[in-house]
């Protein structure tokens, strides 16, 4: 049993061409060798998330979900640049080891980091994992101070000053999933129009 979460095989219709996939990445990344395995972690919809072992080397590449996508939902240079902004002075952040955006190589935009081997903490924590009071206080704790690094972290002096647009941010979150909700809902979900509002 562990507590980390394992990659899978790849789902059906989620697959890369691992040969492709490896010489790309051989080509662009350096010192970069050894058979290429990749397979895929199973949580998680949004962006794809796939573990490449390449000989002693643990990476993950990140891309969009096939099919249609929300005009600005499933931007992967912007991931990559926050990350390349963020892993000097954020512990936390896995270092970014390439961006491509030949869709020669994938069909889509993609980037590929380190890996950072670790527990993610959901709804539920993981099988066998058991806290007593004050071991979740102290996970607790230790998360809100974490949060609290990164939002120390000066976005500017990071390169990221021109980043996004702060002004009108909540309103274009609220519209976006608001037309998002009911263009997927069916006739056995309520409309939540009052919720929207």
């Amino acid at each position: 049993m562990t507590l980390v979460d394992s990659p899978q095989s790849v789902r059906e219709g989620e697959e890369l061409d691992a040969e492709k996939m490896g010489q790309y990445l051989r080509d662009n990344i350096s010192g970069l060798s050894g058979e290429i395995r990749i397979r895929q972690f199973p949580s998680g919809f949004s962006n794809l998330t796939y573990h490449i072992q390449a000989g002693d080397r643990e990476l993950v590449l990140r891309r969009p979900p096939f099919g249609k996508k929300a005009k600005t939902a499933h931007d992967m240079y912007r991931e990559y640049r926050i990350l390349s902004a963020l892993h000097p002075v954020f512990p936390y952040c896995p270092k970014p080891l390439l961006f491509c955006d030949d869709h020669e190589i994938m069909g889509c935009d993609f980037y590929v980091m380190n890996s950072i081997r670790g527990i993610i903490l959901r709804k539920d924590l993981p099988e066998g994992m058991e806290l007593n009071a004050d071991q979740a206080r102290h996970l607790c704790e230790n998360t809100i101070d974490v949060l609290c690094r990164l939002h120390q972290v000066d976005y500017e002096r990071i390169g990221l000053a021109d980043f996004g647009k702060p002004e009108g941010y909540v309103r274009r979150q609220v519209e976006g999933w608001s037309r998002r909700y009911r263009d997927a809902r069916t006739d056995d979900a309520p409309d939540c129009e009052a919720v929207m509002e």
